[in-house]
């Protein structure tokens, strides 16, 4: 997993409570298991058109926001569906970053496991940063994660709050099965004493 310490980008504007996962990757997008190629298909219902075509009202058809890596939006971001390809697709998008008043509990745990940062804060200062990704190229914003916070186009700090092992973990780019291997070194030698004492586990069975 990549890691996530400082963030420099484009913020791109969504002002819309309730985005749910199936807003987010619609249902018919979710026979694959790979985590790549899902971006293309990211609010597909609201990017295109039913031709296929894109819509050019909808904002991540836009430029700057086509290279968005920050979304902010307002309350109940990623409600819904357990469905862990909605921060898949945002990811593959380029989006690092999703600022919102609230986020669905299921949406905002599996985005930490996959390197983005859900921030929350309140929907006036939100709503503060949503006017300012409306500045387009001119108002790209930094998310600091170790000093925790968001910096503004005029300089002004933003303060976060985030769970100090969640911190640790992005920081140092560290999914589950990365958590798992920091503690290699013991499980060999876990499993170098049980082979000694039970090495029949480790035999393989006749036929097999």
């Amino acid at each position: 997993m990549q890691a996530f310490t400082t963030l420099t980008g484009v913020a791109a504007p969504m002002p819309e409570a309730n985005v749910d996962t199936d807003k987010i990757i619609p249902a018919r997008f979710l026979k694959t298991i790979a985590r790549t190629g899902l971006g293309r298909n990211l609010f597909a219902n609201l990017r295109y058109r039913q031709d296929g075509t894109e819509n050019p009202d909808f904002i991540l058809n836009k430029e700057p926001y086509r290279k968005a890596e920050v979304l902010i939006a307002h309350e109940n971001f990623g409600c819904g569906s357990s469905r862990e390809h909605a921060p898949w697709a945002l990811l593959d998008f380029g989006i690092r970053c999703v600022i919102a008043p609230s986020f669905g509990d299921i949406f905002h745990n599996n985005s930490f496991k996959n390197g983005i940062l859900p921030i929350r804060l309140p929907r006036e200062v939100c709503d503060q940063l949503i006017e300012d990704a409306k500045l387009g190229q001119n108002a790209r914003v930094t998310v600091d994660l170790e000093r925790q916070v968001v910096v503004r186009p005029n300089g002004e700090e933003i303060r976060f709050e985030v769970d100090p092992f969640r911190k640790h973990l992005l920081l140092n780019g560290l999914d589950d099965i990365g958590q798992t291997m920091q503690h290699a070194p013991a499980i060999d030698g876990y499993e170098a004493k049980q082979k000694a004492a039970q090495p029949w586990l480790y035999s393989a069975a006749p036929g097999v």
